[in-house]
């Protein structure tokens, strides 16, 4: 793939709208409560009767934090007493066993994610029990061949941790910087060194851990270009294999522990644009390649591969390898896509416990997709990861003339087309390097749940 990126300083801010990141489609938006523990079952059980079925993907939530950082919008319990996460761990058991008895035994796990939260906030013989306890009730891949990853905070992880990680079966590891600079820390109360960071990193690289990855976010309070660029020098130094960079949301009426945050102190638009642009050119100047969205990796890593074959796929973790797997979500709010469905566990500890322990699914909301879902699903995905769409492809997967199907679509693209940021021929559908940064706007002219101007404002910027 062509991996030119063209920077139009001009053409994103005309095109900077909220719109959806697309980890799904139809996005949680459009979940429903009339979705439930048995429409979860009939999907799981469907699921199942494939003449191959689809290998699984396995979610943990585990929501719990020592320390509360106020730019964070995640679902999660702060709390410095271990012990309050003894029953939570106790009722995902249970859970654990619940959603085993819907899927056949055979249907190996490819993928197996732990996020948060903070996992390792965890002792090591909790996350060696539960371990076991996934092995016992689901069928793992043998080392190195799942594709089986942690979410890492540096403050609470050291080489005991991550010799244990490594010895329950994690290959990945996803660390959280954020940023590096002393006074954006104090701003968003998370204080890591560079030294506990660089000391996991090495620790991971002596434990042969496969991948690792880390996650930072521009646009925080008293972040500045020159500093930020200290940060991502910083980050690559440090040589991970994967890079993710996200766009700071302030949304203080939904997320409450963002009205921490003194907005007078986070960069403005215009600030926000020059580190967009410095951060793809520190980074891709680095070698690094640009996946997408908020995504960087190096060439000969496995998200690298999977763009370039056509086998890319966007869920609720971001870019992934396997999009072939139906995927379950363990915990509060952890999100399951199964056969044609998606579904949304609760968000109260209290109501989670109870329904496991009755052995109910825990699930209150979510969606099946129609046929239509499906064939839109199918385009949105293939511009967000592959910048490009065969209407040949699409047609024959799903039984339409794709010029019929999308005429409205097509002629809305005319716009974009001017602009630049696509180009429209007679067989297909591309993303130019100017549009690549601008994808989720793209996709959005295929949603048709995204035409409803009052839905757009439920979403974060583009940029």
């Amino acid at each position: 793939m062509n991996d030119i990126i063209h920077f139009d300083r001009g053409l994103i801010a005309r095109y900077d709208r909220s719109g959806p990141r697309y980890t799904s489609y139809p996005t949680a938006m459009q979940f429903h409560q009339g979705f439930r523990d048995q429409q979860y079952r009939e999907n799981a059980r469907h699921s199942n009767e494939y003449p191959i079925p689809s290998p699984l993907s396995l979610y943990f939530h585990l929501p719990f934090c020592s320390n509360v950082c106020f730019y964070c919008g995640c679902n999660r319990i702060i709390t410095k007493n271990r012990d309050h996460a003894i029953p939570y761990l106790d009722h995902l058991k249970e859970e654990l066993a619940l959603q085993a008895r819907l899927f056949d035994r055979d249907r190996t796990v490819r993928q197996l994610h732990w996020g948060g939260g903070t996992p390792t906030y965890f002792t090591h013989g909790q996350m060696q029990d539960l371990m076991q306890e996934i092995n016992r009730h689901f069928t793992l891949a043998p080392d190195n061949e799942g594709d089986y990853s942690i979410e890492i905070d540096p403050r609470e992880t050291g080489e005991l941790t991550l010799a244990t990680l490594r010895g329950i079966g994690f290959n990945r590891i996803s660390i959280g910087v954020q940023d590096f600079n002393p006074e954006v820390q104090k701003a968003v109360n998370r204080i890591q060194s560079v030294e506990q960071t660089a000391a996991v990193v090495t620790a991971a690289r002596e434990q042969q851990f496969r991948s690792v990855s880390m996650d930072l976010i521009y646009g925080l309070p008293r972040q500045s270009v020159d500093t930020f660029r200290e940060t991502l020098q910083t980050v690559i130094e440090m040589d991970p294999d994967r890079i993710s960079v996200y766009n700071y949301a302030h949304l203080p009426r939904r997320f409450k522990m963002q009205r921490r945050i003194n907005a007078e102190e986070i960069p403005s638009p215009v600030v926000k644009l020059e580190m967009l642009e410095m951060i793809i050119g520190t980074l891709t100047g680095a070698g690094y390649l640009y996946i997408g969205m908020d995504h960087f990796a190096k060439a000969d890593d496995e998200l690298t591969t999977a763009r370039d074959n056509g086998t890319l796929c966007r869920n609720f973790q971001g870019y992934s390898t396997h999009g072939d797997c139906d995927i379950i979500g363990m915990g509060i709010t952890a999100i399951s896509r199964i056969d044609a469905c998606y579904a949304q566990n609760v968000y109260g500890m209290s109501e989670y416990q109870e329904l496991v322990s009755a052995g109910v699914c825990p699930v209150f909301r979510g969606i099946r997709l129609d046929r239509d879902d499906l064939v839109r699903r199918d385009v949105i995905m293939r511009l967000a990861c592959h910048f490009r769409v065969d209407f040949e492809t699409v047609a024959d997967a799903h039984l339409i003339d794709f010029g019929d199907y999308f005429y409205n679509e097509l002629e809305l693209l005319k716009h974009m087309q001017e602009d630049g940021l696509v180009r429209v021929e007679p067989d297909c559908i591309t993303v130019t390097p100017s549009g690549r940064l601008l994808v989720r706007n793209i996709c959005g002219v295929f949603d048709k749940y995204l035409r409803n101007e009052d839905q757009k404002l439920l979403y974060s910027k583009v940029i």
